[in-house]
């Protein structure tokens, strides 16, 4: 007996850890944006759906090979996150931070009209490149989707830590992230870091949404998994990087683990539960840089 749940336990938490994954990698745009301008973008789950319908585009209704296909989402989901910065964000500098949530809240309406609008509102599938069936190690059953989501966002991730880390590029983004006016003094081009940050986060957010379908299916309310992401970004800190691949990877396997010893609508609620315990606890989240105000 004891043996069977410690199973069934390593079971649900490798499923979670999957979709942890996908969540961390999602979490990771959310917290590039905010740490290089402010803004927190509730329109990133919208982005992803985006990034992997043009990728389903590429890959099944114009017949693009695969490799090509991922290329050219990434250059897509790039360019749309420049010139969305550049249209609908540029003009709010300086105004009100209420108002440009509201920005992002109109924008990721907007994004799921258009998406139900270019693809309909029926469930589609974006075709395997790993085998389907399932791969047995020491008991658990994973499926191949799974272990590559895994694996790829693991890839991922150390890319982007050595990006920000040894990167021009990177360095600025964090430069800026830091201290705007010392970067403005530094040479930086703040307004260049503000629309890179948006590419780079539209394209992680397309990551996320292809690893995503690729183990359920494609739908214009999947940009649903952008608000769940939202506890994992504030567990982990909203203005730390691996503070969302921490936090990222606790939601999903929390709630896995609630789905399945509690119910599917305990699951449901899981993230929210634990966004509101995290904010009576520990309002800055594990990671996050506390602010005091001296008066």
């Amino acid at each position: 007996m004891a043996g069977e749940f410690l199973t069934n336990l390593l079971q649900l938490g490798l499923s979670g850890f999957a979709v942890g994954s996908i969540y961390s990698l999602v979490a990771l745009g959310f917290v590039i944006i905010y740490k290089a301008t402010d803004v927190f973008n509730f329109a990133q789950g919208e982005l992803m759906t985006l990034g992997a319908f043009i990728c389903y585009f590429f890959v099944v209704q114009i017949h693009i090979p695969i490799f090509w296909a991922f290329l050219l989402t990434f250059v897509a989901t790039a360019l749309i996150g420049f010139l969305t910065e550049e249209l609908f964000f540029r003009p709010m500098v300086g105004e009100p931070i209420f108002s440009v949530i509201m920005v992002t809240v109109g924008l990721s309406v907007f994004l799921k009209g258009l998406i139900g609008l270019c693809w309909g509102y029926m469930f589609k599938k974006l075709p395997s490149v790993v085998p389907e069936a399932p791969v047995s190690f020491a008991g658990l059953i994973i499926s191949p989707a799974h272990l590559a989501t895994i694996v790829l966002a693991g890839i991922l991730i150390l890319g982007f830590a050595c990006f920000f880390k040894f990167s021009n590029l990177g360095i600025g983004m964090r430069a800026v992230a830091n201290d705007q006016d010392a970067s403005l003094l530094m040479g930086i081009s703040v307004r260049k870091i503000f629309g890179l940050s948006w590419a780079v986060s539209s394209v992680v957010a397309a990551i996320g949404g292809i690893m995503l379908s690729s183990i359920t299916y494609l739908h214009p309310s999947s940009s649903f998994v952008g608000i769940k992401v939202f506890p994992a970004v504030v567990l982990g800190g909203l203005d730390s990087i691996p503070g969302a691949i921490v936090g990222g990877l606790i939601v999903g396997v929390v709630e896995n683990l609630a789905g399945g010893y509690l119910g599917g609508d305990v699951k449901e609620i899981t993230s929210f539960v634990i966004l509101i315990a995290i904010l009576m606890i520990k309002p800055y989240g594990l990671f996050g840089k506390e602010e005091i105000e001296r008066v």
